[in-house]
């Protein structure tokens, strides 16, 4: 049973439109990307459980949305997969996603594919199987970038060009001479400069990795070494070990049941000058644990204390035999759990154990810094990752200030909060903020609106959006485009794209000086139709003609102007009308 609930220009089915699976910020990210940039028209496919906590899709243009009970074939040919230009399967469950593109096929043997997975080594190993299919990770191209911005770094994002590879870095950490372009121009606390008229004020570099230094950019795993212990540090030891071992109402008990027979015992033994510290001592014990002994010759006030250390005695056996069975099972599940862990110094504290969040992990500790992660759900993908990596883990609200406490918040290196919520991303971060006012906190942001407005309120400057970072990646390969490689700039995203002249084009017969546009698309490379090698950094006089390949640097909305410049004077875009 499925439920039409839009349908532009009262069309029900459509030829050349594009079809995406899925109900998460990716898919609404993908299907705005091709509806605003690219003017197609898209369906988007859900099930009724997702469309319950789906994002508002009727907001954004040229939009069919389709509601089923479960994706099947039917639900397919609802989704006129059979006239697509292109399926995109957007859902966080690979094996749903794989058996979803089994039934595409059988529908559209020529139909082109994207598939979602968190497992790329099987991605992968798929894609020539399907043919017409491109599989990428979400969280494998954002992770990097995130981590980079966490760590005040540049992500690298080595990508191979014609033979070259070129990577991302700070202007001068790359020798001038290996300097392909000019990226972006970044100032803290503005938004970043990208692609600026000038290349030479651009602090932000694509260069060419043939430098040592350039290697080492590369392959940026580093060893950190461990620190000094302060003096306190074994003082915090014992005090975590003791908050694992025991709740916090049975530790007050005990306690207060402890300090009420030791006060009485020492007004006892001090109150009367007959009694001594010795025998001060063995009364409370034989009146704590034998119950209260007749003796006439106390006082009233003393068989009064006498009376209350015998009280007091008879509360403190049985805490003393909750707190060894608490603490033995505690124990045991703390060990399990990996809340058992000596306080970090100078560590990355990790909220939100999701695919992006896994991945992360996995980056952070192949630089051997030190991690300390947190989760509220004990089945979440990287929980086995991290026992398996001995990082210490806690399971908990990671929005309470007790949580972060034993996380080490105010003596870490920089909190990631990436769980798939805005408002508890916030909210851990802010709490944070709480904690250790000067801390450096990364926050995943998927609404731009208020990722912009909460850098100017909160001073959260490093506000992050996964699927803003990775969708146009989705969206070049569903229209199957050559993007071979993605640059996240703070919130903004450059891409490197090649593109092929089409006779009679608007580019064909041009110059490089007319492509290039400031803001926009830089070229960086030229491919006359059969020289084996490209030109790099042709000069702005130089001709560009018909099925020329250029290799470009440029925005989202650069790329579109570049695919509408480059377009045959008879060629009709996918989802536009003739």
């Amino acid at each position: 049973m499925s439920s039409p609930l839009s349908a532009p220009n009262g069309h029900s089915s459509r030829i050349g439109h594009f079809v995406i699976n899925g109900a998460d910020g990716l898919a609404y990210r993908l299907a705005d990307h091709l509806t605003s940039r690219y003017s197609a028209d898209v369906v988007v496919l859900m099930t009724r459980d997702q469309h319950r906590s789906s994002r508002d899709f009727s907001e954004l243009p040229r939009i069919r949305l389709v509601v089923v009970d479960r994706v099947d074939e039917k639900a397919l040919i609802e989704a006129d997969v059979a006239q697509a230009s292109g399926l995109a399967l957007t859902n966080q469950d690979d094996v749903a996603n794989i058996h979803i593109a089994l039934q595409a096929r059988d529908l559209a043997p020529r139909l082109r594919l994207v598939i979602r997975m968190y497992n790329t080594r099987l991605g992968h190993a798929i894609e020539s199987l399907f043919g017409e299919c491109k599989v990428l990770s979400d969280a494998e191209i954002a992770a990097p970038a995130l981590v980079a911005s966490t760590l005040d770094e540049v992500a690298a994002n080595p990508v191979e060009v014609a033979r070259r590879t070129l990577l991302v870095a700070r202007r001068e950490d790359v020798p001038e001479k290996d300097i392909v372009c000019g990226l972006a121009f970044t100032n803290l606390g503005a938004d970043p400069t990208m692609l600026p008229a000038d290349p030479a004020v651009a602090n932000l570099v694509l260069a060419e990795a043939r430098s040592a230094r350039a290697e080492e950019l590369i392959n940026t795993v580093r060893v950190a070494g461990a620190p000094a212990k302060s003096k306190w540090w074994r003082f915090r030891a014992s005090r975590a070990f003791v908050r694992a071992l025991f709740s916090r109402k049975l530790g007050i008990a005990f306690l207060t049941v402890l300090g009420i027979l030791l006060t009485a015992g020492v007004a006892l033994a001090f109150g009367n000058r007959e009694i001594g510290g010795w025998d001060g001592f063995y009364l409370t014990l034989v009146n704590a644990f034998g119950g209260p002994q007749e003796r006439p010759d106390f006082t009233r006030v003393e068989q009064g204390l006498q009376l209350i250390i015998g009280i007091s005695g008879l509360a403190f056996v049985p805490l003393v035999t909750a707190l060894i069975v608490e603490g033995m099972v505690n124990a045991r599940l703390a060990v399990e759990r990996g809340r058992l862990f000596q306080p970090q110094t100078d560590h990355i504290v990790l909220v939100g154990l999701g695919g992006v969040g896994t991945r992360i992990l996995r980056l952070l500790h192949d630089r051997g810094l030190r991690i300390v992660a947190i989760d509220h759900n004990e089945s979440a993908r990287g929980v086995p990752l991290a026992r398996e990596l001995a990082i210490p883990l806690i399971i908990g609200d990671a929005s309470r200030e007790t949580t972060l406490r034993q996380a080490g918040v105010d003596r870490c290196r920089a909190l990631m909060t990436v769980a798939s919520n805005d408002v508890i991303n916030l909210e851990v971060a802010l709490q944070g903020r709480t904690l250790k006012p000067m801390l450096r906190v990364l926050v995943r942001i998927f609404d731009g609106d208020l990722a912009s407005r909460v850098r100017r309120t909160f001073n959260l400057r490093l506000t992050r959006s996964v699927s803003y970072v990775s969708a146009p990646a989705f969206a070049e390969a569903l229209m199957d485009r050559e993007v071979v490689g993605t640059i996240a700039v703070e919130r903004r995203v450059l891409l490197i794209a090649e593109l092929i002249v089409g006779a009679g084009s608007r580019l064909d017969g041009s110059t490089v000086e007319a492509v290039d546009e400031a803001g926009a698309a830089r070229v960086i490379a030229l491919t006359e139709l059969g020289e084996p090698r490209p030109l790099w950094n042709p000069p702005p006089t130089r001709t560009v003609r018909a099925r020329d390949k250029l290799t470009v640097v440029c925005t989202r909305d650069g790329l579109s102007q570049l695919i509408r410049r480059t377009r045959a004077a008879d060629v009709v875009a996918p989802g536009s009308v003739a």
